[in-house]
C-alpha cells in the first residue's frame, strides 16, 4: 500500500508542478487546482490500465473449459497489483489442482463401477437414467449414447419391474428376465433399487441364471433321490408285512426274500453312488505322483463285465478286451476304475444277449491315452446325448431299473474325467450301438517301462 500512496503522491506533485509552471498572473490557485486534477486523472488512468490488464487475464483463465495449470502469461504489474496477481494466481492454481484431484477420484470411482460384476444404473428424481455401466447395458440392452436421460420404465417394460418401481418398497429385490433371455436359454436377473440423495435411486442388477439353475438341479436331485429310495423301501415294507402276516410255503418265502435282497442291493448301490459323487466333489484334485497300470484297470473291468454278463444274460455277451501298449496313468486308482467300470458295465447292461462289447486302450499320436468302449446296443437318440451325464437322467426309466442302473454312472464318469483333465466323448446312433471315449492328457500318461 505504501507504494500505491507514493505513486498517488507523485502524480499529484507532478500535476501540481505542471499547474504552477503554467499558472498565469493572478490565476495561481486555479492553475494549481487544474494541475492537481490532471495528476489525479493520470493516476486513475494508470491504475485503470493495470486493473484492465488484470481483468483480461482473469477472464482468460475463467474461460478455460478444462482445468489445467494457471497460464504462465501473467501480467507484469507494479506495486500492490503484483501482490494481487500473485495471490490470485495461487488461488487459481489451488482451484485447478482440486479440480484435477476431484476428476481423478471421479474417474477411479466410475472405473470401479464399470468393473463391477453387477449392473449399476443411476436414476434421477424422475426415474431417468443418468449413468450406467457396461454390465447394465448387457443385462437390460441399454445403449449408453441413446438411452441417457430416458425414463427407465420406458426401456425396462417387464410388468413385475414396473410394479416394483412404482411401489416405493425397495426392501427386497425383484427377479425379471434379462434382455438376452430366450426360451432355449432363459436368463434371470435380480434387480434391487436403493434410494439416496434427494429422490435419486441406485439400481443394481445381478445375473442369477446359474443360481436359479443350481437351485432347480438341487430340487430335482432331492426329488429323484427321494423317489429312487422310496420305491425299493415300499417294496421291502410290503414284503416284510407279507412275511409277518401270511403263512408262506418255503419256495414262496425264498422268492420273497430274494426280491427283498434285490431291492436292498439296489438301495445300497444307490447310496454308494451318491457317496462316490459326494467324495469326488469334496476332495482335492488328484496329483500326478501316483501311477496305475492300464492293464490292471482293464483286467478289473473285464472281470466285472464277465460276472455281470453271466448274471443278466443267460447266453452271455461277446466281450473283447484289448489292453494295448503297456502304459501308466497318473491319478487315483479307485476313481479311474470307477469311471472305466461304469462305462463297461453300462455297455453290458444295455447290449442284448450275444451282442458285442469291445473295450480297448491305445496311445494317440500326440501322446494322449484313449480308453474306448463300444457296444451293439439299441443306441441313443441325438436329443438325449447332451443330458446323459446329468444325475438321474434316464432315457428309459423302466429299462434302467430292469438292468440295475441308478442313473448316476455317467455323472460319476464326468466328474472323474474333469478331475483328471480327461475328455468324455459320446457317439451314438439309434440302431447302431454307442461309443464312449475317455481321452487322458499326455501329461498323465507314460509308458510302463518309464517307471
Amino acid at each position: 500500500m505504501i507504494n500505491r500512496w507514493i505513486a498517488f503522491t507523485a502524480c499529484m506533485l507532478a500535476g501540481g508542478a505542471l499547474g504552477w509552471l503554467t499558472a498565469a498572473k493572478g490565476g495561481l490557485a486555479w492553475s494549481l487546482g487544474v494541475g492537481l486534477g490532471l495528476g489525479a486523472l493520470m493516476w486513475l488512468m494508470i491504475d485503470s490500465l493495470y486493473l484492465g490488464r488484470l481483468l483480461r487475464w482473469l477472464r482468460a483463465e475463467q474461460g478455460r473449459e478444462a482445468p489445467a495449470m494457471v497460464s504462465s502469461q501473467l501480467p507484469r504489474l507494479p506495486g500492490v497489483w503484483e501482490e494481487v496477481v500473485d495471490r490470485t494466481r495461487r488461488l487459481l492454481m489451488n482451484r485447478d489442482q482440486q479440480l484435477q484431484e476431484s476428476q481423478a477420484r471421479l474417474d477411479e470411482f466410475l472405473a470401479a463401477m464399470q468393473a463391477s460384476p453387477s449392473g449399476v444404473v443411476l436414476l434421477d428424481a424422475q426415474g431417468r437414467i443418468e449413468w450406467c455401466n457396461q454390465m447394465a447395458t448387457q443385462h437390460f440392452g441399454f445403449d449408453v449414447q441413446r438411452d441417457v436421460m430416458q425414463h427407465i420404465a420406458n426401456l425396462v417394460r417387464e410388468p413385475a419391474f414396473k410394479a416394483y418401481l412404482a411401489s416405493g418398497n425397495y426392501s427386497h429385490d425383484v427377479v425379471i428376465p434379462g434382455s438376452l433371455s430366450t426360451p432355449a436359454r432363459p436368463v434371470k436377473l435380480s434387480v434391487h433399487v436403493h434410494s439416496y440423495g434427494k429422490g435419486r435411486k441406485l439400481l443394481l442388477s445381478r445375473d442369477i441364471t446359474a443360481v436359479e439353475l443350481a437351485e432347480a438341479m438341487r430340487r430335482d436331485f432331492v426329488a429323484n433321490v427321494s423317489h429312487e429310495i422310496r420305491t425299493p423301501l415300499t417294496v421291502l415294507s410290503g414284503f416284510i408285512e407279507t412275511l409277518q402276516t401270511l403263512p408262506l410255503e418255503e419256495p414262496e418265502r425264498a422268492r420273497y426274500l430274494a426280491l427283498m435282497a434285490q431291492q436292498s442291493q439296489r438301495m445300497q448301490t444307490l447310496v454308494n453312488d451318491l457317496l462316490t459323487l459326494s467324495r469326488l466333489e469334496g476332495s482335492p484334485f488328484p496329483g500326478a505322483n501316483d501311477w496305475i497300470t492300464t492293464s490292471a484297470l482293464l483286467a478289473q473291468c473285464e472281470q466285472e463285465a464277465r460276472a455281470l454278463s453271466a448274471v443278466i444274460a443267460p447266453r452271455g455277451h461277446r466281450l473283447e478286451f484289448d489292453a494295448g501298449p503297456a502304459c501308466e496313468i497318473a491319478g487315483v486308482q479307485t476313481e479311474l476304475y470307477s469311471a472305466m467300470s461304469n462305462l463297461v458295465t453300462n455297455a453290458v447292461r444295455y447290449t442284448p444277449e450275444t451282442g458285442l462289447v469291445s473295450v480297448s486302450w491305445k496311445l494317440l499320436e500326440d501322446g494322449r491315452g484313449q480308453f474306448e468302449v463300444r457296444d451293439t446296443g439299441p443306441g441313443i437318440e441325438p436329443q438325449h446325448l447332451p443330458r446323459l451325464t446329468e444325475r438321474f437322467y434316464r432315457i428309459d426309466r423302466s429299462r434302467s431299473r430292469e438292468t440295475g442302473g441308478t442313473g448316476l454312472g455317467l455323472a460319476i464318469v464326468k466328474h472323474v474325467a474333469q478331475r483328471h483333465g480327461a475328455e468324455l466323448h459320446i457317439d451314438s446312433q439309434p440302431g447302431h450301438g454307442s461309443r464312449f471315449l475317455l481321452i487322458f492328457p499326455a501329461a498323465r500318461i507314460r509308458p510302463a517301462h518309464a517307471a
